[in-house]
Formats: structure tokens, C-alpha cells, sequence
């Protein structure tokens, strides 16, 4: 036995067969719900599994996942990694030119797509020359007619013709697990994961909380010894890697997931106290803010006190927003994560993070700050960037030119150069400025968005906020801020925005130009676009 996905959820099912695995909500408030035991879960993923090799999809070929949250979406990623079939995450936003890009790129071999999606399938497919098998999820014609739409298989067919036994050719750590990145600042990328890579750096080694496992055998021993209890609930996009590695996590634990299809906050506190969760991961304010909103409204008084942490990987919540929430809910740990697709985890906040202080974390001992062009690590209090040793992934699929600008060698180690700009304490706190492709460059002064977005989320009539460089004759760039307002709001300008944030910037930092917005464009999980902001901000200023 290896450290091979497939294999460690393997050993977990045969330990603990009987355990709730999956607790799946389709339609929050519906009571349209699955529950699925870790061995129902095994045998569901060994039909598919089956289905896919027979059908002619070989080891080592890439299958994308063009689906909402639900089971088929984990049963999927099992099955794959259970018949040495790559995963490949689809972002389900994508329209057809960023479809054909992504399946090309990809060399995806097979698709399983929600029926939502089938237009926009249909109309990348005639591009994607090597996509050859279909897998359709949703309801089918009740007059037995035939979905419209390209030739492809129903999920229910496909499940059902496969054997529910595993009986897969042996497995290898070296097995590949890729994870496309969201593509806010540029062409989406495939980053390449050896599985034993991702255990190590992305599932915590089995254990999230204390020592890794020394070997493969020992993770379903610890589960065996360890009860039941704990519920996980992540609620971003499971196309984002944050969510499907928290499944991971969970099964990797031998305990309980609960999914929704969409984020719903109202139906997520619901849920929170019916399943009594004990873990939710979201992204930022986002998703946090939402929360508060309920709990103050029409949410006020829900039973959370099963609940014990809730963290967010991927943005910021934010010092304001932390605190209205736990103003609320007084004994639950607020944790911001930090990691990235290239390097799995590099650890977690301090306590005293903030905009007076700076983003500040606690790393592993596999991050470092170091210079970019040296890969030196930096003396104390000098700008550099985040690098992580050891399990790294191998590069970016189909761009050897990119990989070879991120990862690198020191002596025998593999490391991967992170995007993030940073300083290390004397301490060893390490304060995060920023990703060094959002930097802003104003008269030879670096201003990094998220410190600026924090000041400007503590305004009270802030309701979300992103900050962008926008060109100026003077300075090369000014820092221009996109802000939402609040519900019932006054119209807010440019000068109270400034005075706002006087106290807590410096006078560089500053924003020029206020644009107001009906809505801050985000992903789905709740990560920033940058691009977009950078573009309204621009429209702003060249109408002006």
C-alpha cells in the first residue's frame, strides 16, 4: 500500500463501512436529501469506475468535472482515482471559449457535466477533439425521448452498468491528482499533484490537527481507534481545490461531510444545526458577511452550538466582519487559513492580523520567505517571496515555460515560488503584502489591494470592497477602490472614504478614485477578481 488517494479512502471503508460518509442536501429547505455510509459511497464510486475503463477511458487519461456540488461530484473524483484516471476540475462559470481552452489544455479524455451545462458542452465539443465520452448528470426526458444535446451517457445508466467491487489494477503514489487554478490572473493553469505530494501538503498527512502518519497502514489504524462525531462542512464550489480537499481531509478522518448544492446562507445555518456541524470552511467575507446578516435577521437565535471552527482559505475574513460574527457566536475559532493550488497549506493567521499590523501568519516549516531571483532566504524585514520545500507539485501541465519560472531545485529538495509578497519577523511571523501581480505601483511606493480592502471593510457602510491600480500621468498608478455599500446605506464619496482611511494607511495607500457598485464580482467560492475590478475602475477613469 501506497500514499495513494484511492487507496488510504479504501482502507478508511474497510474500518469504518458502516459510518455516515455523506450527508447531501440538493435543494436547501426542500428536505430533498442523501446519506450514503462510507461503504455505499465505495461501492457508487467502484460502478463508476468501472463504467469509465470499460467504456474506453484508460488510466492516466484526464476526465474533467463540469458539475455543481453533489455526490457525482466526489463519487467521480473517487472513481477516477480508484482506475488511475486524472481529475481535472471545471469551472462551471466558463462560457464556450474558456470551455474549448480548458478541455484542450487539459487533453481531457472524458466529461461528466451537469445538465445545466449541456449548451454550453455542446457548443466547446466540436473543438475538443480528444474529449470522446460524455457523462450527463440530471433528469432524463419523462417520454423516454432522448435529452437534447451531444451524444453522451446518463449518469444513472453509466453508475448501474458498472460492477460495485473494486478489483482496479495496483496503485501508485505517483499517482497524478491535477488542479486548475481560477484563472483571476491570467489563463487558467493545471497545477500537477504527485497524490503522496497532496497528502502530505494538502490533506495535513491524515491528521489536520496533530502528527502526520508514518505510514500508509496507519491512517484507517487511527481512524479505527478514533469514534465518530465530527462534521465538515465546506461550503465554497467543489471545483475549487480548498472544498474537494476538505472532503478529503474528512474522509481521511473517518468522519461525517455534509454538502449543498449552491450556497445558501440562510440554509447553511439551518444545516449547521440539523446535522450539528462542527467544521464550516468559506472564502472571506463573502461568504462570512452573509452569515452575520442572517444571524441578525431572519436566522437570529439558531442552535450553533455544535459548532466549533470556521476558517477560510483562498481570501481574507476580515478584522470587522470577524468580529461582528463573533460578537454572535462568542465560542467559535475563526481561523484564516493560508495556501495556494502550488503549495497546499503554509499555515494560518495570528491573532493580532489585521490592518494596523498586517496580515501576519504562523507558517509550516516548509514555507519561507525568500528572493526571487537568488532563492535565498531574506534577511528580516526585507521583501521577498513565499516558497514551500518538499511535497510540492511537479509543475503546470502543457507549460513547461511557467513551470520553469515557479518551480525550482535547492540541492535535493523540489520547491514551488509562491505569487505572494512577504517579510519575516524576528519572530518568525511572517506578514503577507500581498500577491505581487496585484501590486499597485504609485510613484515608486508598493501598495498591496488587501491591506487598503480591509481598511475599507471596516467603514460601516461598507459592504464589500476590491482595490485596483488605475494609470495616472503623475504617479504611473493610483489606488482606486470598487465598493458595495451596504443595504439601506447612504450614498458614500470620495472624501469621507479618505478620511475613513487616514487613520489606518498611509497617506500613499490612500484610495484616488471611489467607484460604486451595485455588486462586487467574485467567483463562486468568493476569491476577488482582480481583473474585473481593474476594468470598472479603468471604465470609471477613462469617462471621467
Amino acid at each position: 500500500m501506497e500514499y495513494n488517494l484511492a487507496d488510504l479512502f479504501e482502507s478508511v471503508v474497510d474500518v469504518v463501512p458502516d459510518r455516515e460518509a455523506l450527508v447531501y442536501v440538493d435543494h436547501p429547505g426542500t428536505g430533498s436529501e442523501r446519506r450514503l455510509t462510507y461503504a455505499q459511497l465505495d461501492a457508487a464510486a467502484n460502478r463508476l469506475a468501472h463504467h469509465l475503463l470499460d467504456s474506453g477511458v484508460r488510466p492516466g487519461e484526464h476526465l474533467g468535472l463540469h458539475l455543481y456540488n453533489g455526490v457525482e461530484y466526489l463519487q467521480t473524483v473517487l472513481a477516477c482515482l480508484k482506475a488511475r484516471i486524472v481529475p481535472v476540475n471545471v469551472n462551471y462559470r466558463y462560457v464556450e471559449e474558456e470551455l474549448v481552452y480548458l478541455y484542450r489544455d487539459a487533453d481531457l479524455a472524458a466529461l461528466v457535466f451537469d445538465s445545466e451545462f449541456t449548451d454550453r458542452v455542446a457548443a466547446a465539443l466540436p473543438r475538443t477533439e480528444k474529449l470522446r465520452h460524455l457523462v450527463r448528470v440530471g433528469t432524463r426526458p419523462e417520454d423516454g425521448a432522448a435529452a437534447p444535446g451531444p451524444a453522451c451517457t446518463d449518469f444513472t445508466d453509466a453508475e448501474a452498468s458498472g460492477s460495485p467491487e473494486r478489483g482496479f489494477p495496483e496503485r501508485s503514489g505517483d499517482d497524478l491528482f491535477i488542479i486548475y487554478t481560477g484563472g483571476t490572473t491570467g489563463m487558467p493553469k493545471g497545477v500537477m499533484w504527485r497524490q503522496e505530494d497532496l497528502f502530505f501538503a494538502g490533506l495535513f498527512g491524515g491528521e489536520p490537527a496533530g502528527e502526520p502518519v508514518k505510514r500508509p497502514e496507519e491512517l484507517a489504524e487511527r481512524v479505527a481507534a478514533r469514534g465518530a462525531g465530527i462534521t465538515f462542512f465546506p461550503t465554497p464550489p467543489l471545483m475549487h481545490g480548498t472544498s474537494t480537499l476538505t472532503s478529503f481531509v474528512a474522509f481521511n478522518y473517518g468522519q461525517r461531510l455534509v454538502l449543498h448544492r449552491k450556497y445558501v446562507p440562510e440554509e447553511v445555518l439551518r444545516t449547521i444545526a440539523k446535522e450539528k456541524v462542527s467544521s464550516v470552511s468559506l472564502v472571506g467575507d463573502a461568504m462570512l458577511r452573509p452569515l452575520v446578516d442572517a444571524l441578525h435577521g431572519p436566522l437570529e437565535g439558531t442552535d450553533l452550538s455544535s459548532l466549533f471552527s470556521v476558517s477560510s482559505s483562498g481570501a481574507i475574513m476580515s478584522d470587522t466582519v470577524r468580529a461582528q460574527f463573533q460578537a454572535l457566536v462568542p465560542h467559535v475559532l475563526l481561523l484564516n487559513n493560508f495556501g495556494s493550488s502550488e503549495s497546499g497549506s503554509n499555515g494560518k493567521a495570528t491573532d493580532d492580523s489585521g490592518p494596523e499590523r498586517g496580515f501576519r501568519l504562523e507558517v509550516n516549516e516548509r514555507t519561507r520567505v525568500v528572493d526571487p531571483v537568488t532563492y535565498e532566504p531574506v534577511p528580516v524585514g526585507v521583501p521577498g517571496r513565499l516558497a514551500q520545500r518538499g511535497h510540492v507539485p511537479l509543475g503546470y501541465y502543457n507549460d513547461p515555460v511557467k513551470t520553469a519560472e515557479t518551480f525550482f531545485r535547492r540541492g535535493d529538495e523540489r520547491w514551488v515560488l509562491l505569487g505572494d509578497m512577504a517579510t519575516v519577523g524576528e519572530d518568525g511571523i511572517v506578514t503577507v503584502l500581498g500577491r505581487g501581480s496585484q501590486c499597485i505601483n504609485t510613484g515608486g511606493e508598493k501598495v498591496y489591494p488587501e491591506e487598503v480592502e480591509q481598511a475599507l471593510k471596516s467603514h460601516p457602510d461598507v459592504y464589500d470592497a476590491l482595490v485596483a491600480g488605475v494609470p495616472d500621468a503623475r504617479w504611473g498608478h493610483h489606488v482606486a477602490a470598487v465598493v458595495q455599500l451596504r443595504a439601506g446605506a447612504e450614498a458614500l464619496d470620495l472624501s469621507a472614504v479618505q478620511s475613513h482611511c487616514r487613520s489606518r494607511l498611509a497617506g500613499y495607500k490612500i484610495p484616488r478614485r471611489l467607484v460604486l457598485t451595485d455588486s462586487i464580482q467574485r467567483s463562486p467560492s468568493g476569491k476577488a477578481d482582480y481583473r474585473w475590478a481593474r476594468s470598472v475602475a479603468s471604465a470609471e477613469h477613462d469617462g471621467s
